[in-house]
């Protein structure tokens, strides 16, 4: 084979140009790229860590507002349970003076019913009593045939009403 009897006497040019080719791709790359790509590789990390570090702080502060507004929505709430609990209150009292100006129409009307009610009665009774005074004096005129005055018979009709 005459490639590898060549071999021998290119064997030393193969190899310098090997290393220099691969000396010259180590400058190249090995000092001019590669520091290109790890600032490029830095840069991106240090951002992406100021990227979360606000994101913490975001959500931080987030947690804060929250808060603040759980607590004023509280003291909303609680306001207003004391806005009602005194609105319920007045009405109640407002209720109770309106109860009791009815309550007292109410009872001057009853009064009035009752008074109206026993003058009725004393009429009634007054005239049960006329009735009865006459029915009397016709009863006593039939059993026994004895005249009663209307004076008498009223009188007796008095006493037995009350007896």
């Amino acid at each position: 084979m005459p490639q590898i009897a060549q071999l021998a006497a290119t064997y030393s040019s193969q190899i310098f140009w090997l290393l220099l080719t691969f000396g010259f791709v180590f400058f190249i790359i090995g000092l001019g790229m590669v520091p290109k790509v790890q600032s490029t590789v830095d840069a991106r990390d240090a951002k992406i860590a100021e990227d979360l570090a606000r994101a913490k702080a975001a959500f931080a502060r987030a947690d804060e507002i929250e808060d603040e507004h759980r607590a004023r929505d509280n003291e909303a709430r609680t306001a207003a349970q004391a806005v009602v609990a005194d609105a319920k209150a007045k009405a109640a009292k407002d209720a109770e003076k309106k109860v009791g100006a009815e309550d007292k129409k109410i009872a001057a009307k009853i009064g009035e019913a009752e008074e109206a009610i026993r003058a009725t009665s004393v009429k009634a009774l007054a005239e049960i009593e006329a009735v009865a005074a006459d029915a009397a004096q016709d009863m006593v005129a039939k059993i026994s045939g004895a005249a009663v005055s209307p004076d008498a018979a009223a009188q007796a009709v008095k006493v037995a009403l009350r007896g």
